[in-house]
């Protein structure tokens, strides 16, 4: 089995260490999350990986012949290279190939017997199949279609396209070529729901190794093998999933505080020792205790990293009905996103409110804010209501003032007392004199909150708050908002966030709104049991049909069973368990293929073109008949 190596890597900018040396290894197979906190210096390692950083010392080691896909945040397009374009390129080489052999091709029909010629042939060909050339005009289609692309977007330039649909694409770039490895930086930024979970399903199907930046714990959890944690410019690897990595973590942290405060002491005793008798009768004694002082192993222990602390304000009193949607529907001239949503929002409840991409969600927190009026119904706030708004965009922020000025201006701070809160929020020192324009999406964030708490809202209404932020950002922000007195509503596809913080969930979809009272697990739980359900109720319905049909047949003789065959005993050989693997691998990717397709067809832009439909509709069900026949031909070799 194949693997890369990194060894004893390191990484500084100046006199600043970013990290020391680094060691790991990932074989193929293997998931692994890159996890640290914002600063860490994660996205450093991979560019020094892929080549766009120089490291200082060690080495990265990867078999030869093997290939990585990367995906990399913040990628610039020129202002004409189309989607079509941006796709293809990642398959230059295999197009090379393929020209290379109709041109081979031709010279064989030129000359028949040239033995060399068909040698030629024969090699070319089976790299042509092993790079992916017979199918890579429908991997890129499956790919692309996945990541919530049209046929018609295909010849649009790619500058048009949001930000959010820029991630996809780059992600879509990475995922194309299905390299023997892929490293992802923050590959879940702006996926709804439904394409994290097809996402999922494409990684768990994926047979190469994969490193994974990400600070998505949920996708963590259902994807990840192993945890690599960066902190102090060191790494420590685990075992497991993030949750198994959390246990694992504590439980060492609180062993090494341990052995580290009981060293300590042996140290100040030793210490002591040394000092009260170094010029005294036991000078010798002193001198071997010192001794082995020197020889000692010391241990390394650090507190956590510093992280954010803070509560809201005491939140004043508000009417028990905080926000009331009556009848509401809105959109645009051209398209109508929601139809007469009717919903009671009361004091103290917090609520999520998520759906797929494009239903209007951002759009009906603009109504509720004032920023737009519904096109029919009518939208009510409580008595005593103040909101508290946190934009994704940050529209809140002054880019051309410092962070201080931001405080000082808005709050009518002095100078002191506006430094004593941005230090609470991690802005210390000449951090407060940058220009916002200049900080990070985690710096900009970060600011942002610490407004939103200086406002004092009983009503929280909050726009993927969590985005840019590390984890140990996010697990302080969810412990503020359970201890928020007041009423909230989210917009997030942040999966383990909304687990932690909300009791309701909202599903703007197919222009409705669908409650569930529960977090985001209960809606998923109650979703498949739904799905279930509608299956268990059409397989009744095929088998009645199936017996009603077989009534009304004419009788003929019932064949004798067939004699039980007995399993072998044996093991499968080992061409049988290669031909197995390749079929499992067959398995997988196809599932992710049929999620992929239910994905694009809950699309609501997709269920009403009735064209589109069609064609999914087909397209799925020849991705079900290549599922069925995977199956038949693995039990068939199973039972062989």
């Amino acid at each position: 089995m194949g693997s890369i190596k990194v060894q004893k890597l390191s990484k500084s900018f100046g006199v600043h260490t970013v990290f020391h040396d680094v060691s790991f290894e990932i074989r193929r197979g293997e998931r692994i999350g890159l996890i640290g906190a914002n600063g860490a210096g994660k996205s450093t390692l991979l560019k020094c990986l892929m080549g766009e950083e120089e490291y200082d010392n060690g080495a990265f080691v990867v078999s030869e012949g093997e290939s990585i896909g990367y995906l990399q945040q913040d990628i610039t397009y020129a202002d004409d290279v189309t989607l079509r374009q941006t796709i293809t390129e990642a398959w230059q080489d295999v197009m090379k190939l393929e020209k290379d052999l109709k041109a081979v091709e031709k010279d064989m029909q030129a000359h028949p017997d040239d033995e060399g010629l068909m040698n030629r042939y024969a090699r070319m060909q089976e790299r042509f199949e092993w790079l992916g050339g017979y199918e890579y005009e429908s991997m890129s289609r499956k790919i692309v279609q996945g990541l919530g692309f049209s046929e018609a977007d295909m010849d649009r330039p790619v500058q048009r396209f949001s930000g959010g649909q820029k991630t996809r694409i780059n992600l879509a770039k990475a995922l194309v070529r299905r390299p023997d490895y892929l490293f992802l930086d923050e590959p879940t930024n702006h996926l709804d729901v439904d394409m994290l979970e097809w996402l999922e399903s494409y990684l768990l199907s994926y047979g190469g190794g994969i490193l994974i930046v990400s600070h998505d714990r949920y996708f963590l959890d259902r994807v990840a093998t192993g945890i690599l944690e960066l902190s102090h410019g060191k790494v420590t690897k685990y075992k497991g999933n993030y949750s198994r990595y959390v246990e694992q973590h504590a439980q060492q942290q609180k062993a090494l505080e341990k052995a580290y405060k009981k060293q300590q002491e042996h140290i100040h005793e030793t210490e002591e020792y040394i000092r009260k008798y170094k010029a005294g009768i036991k000078a010798k004694q002193a001198r071997g205790r010192q001794s082995q002082l020197d020889r000692l192993e010391r241990i390394e222990w650090q507190p956590e990293d510093e992280s954010l602390h803070f509560n809201f304000k005491p939140v004043e009193e508000c009417g028990q009905k905080v926000l009331v949607l009556d009848k509401v529907s809105g959109g645009f001239a051209d398209r109508q996103l929601f139809d007469h949503l009717s919903l009671l929002l009361r004091r103290g409840e917090a609520a999520s409110l998520i759906g797929p991409n494009g239903t209007g969600k951002t759009t009906l927190i603009r109504m509720i804010m004032g920023e737009k009026e519904p096109t029919d119904g009518h939208i009510t706030l409580g008595s005593r209501v103040h909101i508290g708004y946190f934009a994704q965009e940050h529209t809140d922020l002054h880019g051309a003032w410092t962070v201080l000025d931001e405080i000082m201006n808005d709050f009518s701070y002095g100078e002191e007392e506006a430094r004593s809160v941005l230090g609470r929020f991690m802005f210390r020192g000449d951090d407060v004199f940058k220009v916002i324009d200049s900080l990070s999406g985690g710096e900009q964030a970060r600011l942002a909150l610490l407004k939103l708490f200086l406002q004092g809202p009983n009503f929280l209404i909050l726009d993927e708050p969590t985005n840019h932020l590390d984890i140990p950002t996010r697990e302080v922000l969810e412990q503020a908002l359970l201890d928020f007195g007041g009423t909230y509503l989210v917009v997030s596809h942040d999966r383990y966030f909304l687990d932690k913080i909300t009791q309701r969930t909202l599903v703007l979809e197919h222009k409705q709104l669908t409650e569930y009272v529960g977090n985001y697990s209960y809606y998923r739980e109650k979703v498949r049991e739904a799905q279930e359900a509608a299956e268990k109720a059409a397989a009744e319905a095929q088998g009645s049909s199936q017996a009603q049909e077989k009534a009304a047949a004419p009788a003929v003789k019932k064949a004798e069973p067939a004699p039980a065959v007995k399993a072998p005993a044996k093991a499968p050989a080992y061409g049988q368990a290669a031909k197995l693997e390749k079929i499992e691998m067959k398995i997988a990717e196809l599932e992710a293929t049929i999620k992929m397709y239910e994905v694009q067809m809950n699309m609501p832009q997709n269920q009403t073109d009735a064209d589109a439909m069609m064609e999914l509709t087909r397209e799925y069900e020849v991705a079900q008949a290549q599922l069925d026949e995977a199956y038949e031909k693995w039990e068939a070799l199973a039972e062989s």
